[in-house]
């Protein structure tokens, strides 16, 4: 299937999700999460903060749980900057003042922005994603470039809520693909 017509097909699928489904099952990937990565002291997780009216994975269960269990890791969190489509890189701290942006993502006001370089490991966002690692994002091309600009070892873990597709037909050689996946059934390696 190309990209386009996976994303389209999945967005009508997570629509018709209800809200407490999409809270279970991300509550059920933040397990095994946990369960599979090892966080060790001193390194930046990369979480993006979920747009909720979208029906996206909610990340809270996962920040949340690195914020109380491992207050060692530095989470960081993205801003969008839609003049320059791109996204820079801002610490989460308790004391981090949340406001939505114009497509309802929450983000940090006045936080301590850091570079891509200082990123040990990523989450993202997935609308969709195949069994080789490819993935589908909403198509503005944000988190390419970001992970571009990532040192050659991030690990990159793509959330999802539902299970791999065969194959993205239109995957392109410039496409940076995931090391792992989490649904809520399992996690795939790559």
């Amino acid at each position: 299937m190309r990209k386009a017509d996976l994303r389209k097909l999945m967005l009508q699928q997570r629509k018709a999700l209800p809200l407490e489904e999409v809270n279970f099952r991300s509550q059920r990937m933040a397990s095994l999460f946990f369960q599979r990565f090892r966080l060790n002291p001193g390194i930046t997780v990369h979480v993006f903060l979920p747009i909720i009216r979208n029906k996206e994975v909610n990340t809270w269960p996962f920040i949340e749980r690195l914020r109380l269990e491992h207050p060692e890791v530095r989470v960081a969190v993205p801003v969008t900057d839609i003049t320059e489509n791109n996204l820079s890189h801002h610490i989460l701290t308790d004391e981090a003042v949340l406001v939505e942006n114009a497509w309802g993502i929450p983000e940090p006001q006045h936080a301590h922005v850091i570079s891509a370089a200082e990123v040990d490991m990523v989450l993202l966002p997935l609308l969709a994603f195949d069994k080789t690692g490819h993935r589908v994002g909403y198509g503005k091309g944000y988190y390419d470039r970001f992970l571009a600009d990532c040192r050659p070892n991030v690990l990159k873990i793509g959330l999802s809520l539902e299970p791999p597709v065969e194959q993205i037909a239109d995957a392109g050689l410039h496409d940076i693909p995931l090391d792992f996946a989490i649904t809520p059934a399992g996690i795939w390696a790559f």
